[in-house]
């Protein structure tokens, strides 16, 4: 058979089959050849970019081969000695000791009004009605009288002096009246969560420093049977900012406060008030007992509005 012969011989039983390749099928062989190492390449290159994505995948199961360590939701406790010992500046003064309200403008004075905030319609008529029951001498939801804690701010302007201690992570405040405890964290933490914090009377203090001045932002206070003066309503929106400053040469604390509750008044509610430091004096034990709130009138009056 001629070499340049583009015929085959064979596909018969038991026949030898032989293929005369001609020049047009060795170009052909190279096209193929052409085209399988251009399918290689492609196939490489796809298989570098798979692994490529892999090392950035955001799937769980591939992170999880990296662990990263989860926030603590919680903070070291503010008298743990790695809070105590953290690196902070020096507190612009300490307002340790014992402190008694400032009445000396009258007895009254221990309440945060007049003036008064623009009551909402709710809170305006328990607002009136306990000025009418004050006036003609009857006791008006005198939940304190029955052993409830008065909480905030009330608790700071009751007639009983407070005992004061400052470290530099937080600020401990007993009250004389009932031993409530008030806590101030000044370590610079943040609010709890809404969903973490436990509302208390007295809420949850954080106070960061300004200047000479201790703002002290307070939420999360319990709304049941918490009043302000004579009847006054708090909601769980209550909130309160408290500007404190170490006057008269250490011997007086002022204390700013505006008070927001948009659930029972609008706007903002100010009062000013001051403390003076009681260097002769400590708080003693207290305890409010049913026994002795027997004679106790306010709580025990039928005419008593509860």
């Amino acid at each position: 058979m001629h070499p340049t012969s583009n015929s085959s011989k064979g596909f018969g039983i038991g026949e030898p089959v032989v293929i005369v390749r001609t020049k047009a099928s060795r170009t052909s062989g190279s096209y193929v050849r052409f085209w399988l190492a251009a399918i290689f390449v492609a196939l490489a290159v796809a298989s570098m970019s798979v692994a490529a994505f892999a090392q950035g995948d955001p799937n769980p199961a591939s992170a999880a081969k990296t662990p990263v360590k989860a926030e603590d939701p919680f903070p070291p406790g503010a008298l743990s000695p790695e809070d105590l010992n953290k690196p902070r500046p020096k507190a612009p003064f300490n307002v340790t000791g014992t402190w008694m309200v400032d009445l000396s403008s009258g007895f009254s004075s221990f309440m945060f009004g007049p003036n008064y905030p623009k009551f909402k319609p709710a809170a305006q008529a328990i607002f009136d009605e306990g000025k009418k029951a004050t006036a003609e001498g009857r006791p008006f939801h005198d939940d304190i009288g029955k052993c409830f804690p008065a909480g905030m701010p009330m608790i700071m302007t009751r007639v009983w002096p407070i005992a004061m201690i400052q470290t530099p992570t937080v600020i401990y405040m007993v009250s004389g009246f009932e031993n409530a405890l008030r806590i101030v964290y000044i370590d610079g933490r943040k609010h709890l969560d809404p969903d973490v914090v436990v509302p208390s009377y007295n809420g949850e203090s954080i106070g960061t420093w300004e200047g000479d001045t201790l703002v002290v932002d307070t939420t999360a206070m319990i709304p049941e049977r918490h009043w302000i003066d004579t009847g006054v309503p708090v909601s769980k929106d209550f909130h309160i900012i408290e500007r404190i400053k170490m006057i008269n040469g250490g011997k007086t604390l002022e204390i700013k406060y505006s008070l927001f509750d948009p659930q029972n008044w609008e706007g903002e509610w100010t009062s000013t008030k001051r403390w003076n430091r009681q260097d002769d004096t400590d708080i003693t034990e207290v305890e409010c007992l049913p026994n002795l709130n027997e004679h106790l009138p306010s709580t025990q009056s039928k005419l008593n509005i509860n």
